[in-house]
């Protein structure tokens, strides 16, 4: 691991108490940078701190919710003048639930966390990114920004918007040296918790057909945190508006 790559860079990742998230801030910070880690989960976070104390690895984490504009500003505030580095992890899955079954609260959730809160965190970042003369946003979209049958409804909705969010920030800010990238990860052994349990039998027996597809056991969350990082570095400098799988194959099948 090159612990110089994302050396003297400012680093915010959100969803840090946890899975892809916390594996992200570990590597960024393994790799140089100044990690600022959020999480709505105060006891997952600070699990992530120990984890950088006993490392010796330069974090701070700040709980927040990313759906909450207060928390988003006060989150860039923790970082500084600058912010090199935006990945945009926290994210919610739906239960399975086809739209016939689908109530206000869910979809309301849902594209709060995971579109709203992007939205706020990247429009947050952009004015120090441009401050500097550019910057790397990378955000964790999904093998459901592909198509359905990865999720239920709201989750693949939220999934293929935030696709839709990437490109639009890598067309506009491409020009100013801010690349704006997505990963899809497929299936991940994380902690997304109750939010992916099946709350519609039938629904979830259709997904299954396509979860068969898959070719491999999930993946580890540190896996999809390499892939993060590279976006994130200069190495990758020449791609922008990408969406890079990172599903064993699954999206071949």
């Amino acid at each position: 691991m090159d612990t110089v790559r994302h050396g003297g860079k400012v680093a915010i990742v959100t969803g840090a108490g946890s899975g892809i998230g916390r594996a992200t801030a570990l590597r960024l910070a393994r790799e140089g940078a100044r990690v600022i880690g959020c999480d709505v989960n105060p006891e997952a976070l600070s699990e992530t701190s120990k984890l950088f104390d006993q490392a010796n690895l330069d974090g701070e984490f700040v709980t927040a919710d990313v759906t909450n504009q207060e928390d988003v500003d006060r989150l860039v505030a923790a970082a500084g003048p600058r912010v090199d580095i935006l990945a945009n992890v926290a994210g919610i899955m739906d239960h399975f639930t086809p739209l016939g079954d689908l109530d206000d609260s869910t979809w309301n959730s849902v594209m709060d966390i995971n579109v709203n809160g992007v939205m706020r965190l990247t429009r947050a970042v952009l004015s120090r990114m441009l401050s500097l003369g550019g910057g790397a946003i990378v955000t964790v979209a999904s093998e459901a920004s592909l198509g359905a049958g990865a999720a239920g409804v709201a989750y693949t909705t939220s999934k293929h918007a935030v696709v839709g969010l990437v490109r639009s920030v890598a067309f506009y800010y491409g020009p100013k040296n801010i690349r704006s990238n997505a990963v899809l990860p497929g299936g991940v052994a994380t902690n997304i918790g109750a939010t992916s349990t099946p709350s519609v039998p039938w629904a979830f027996e259709r997904a299954q057909a396509k979860m068969a597809t898959m070719s491999q056991t999930p993946a580890e969350p540190d896996q999809i945190a390499a892939v993060i990082s590279w976006l994130a570095c200069d190495e990758a400098s020449n791609v922008n508006g990408a969406l890079v799988t990172s599903d064993g194959g699954w999206s071949a099948a």
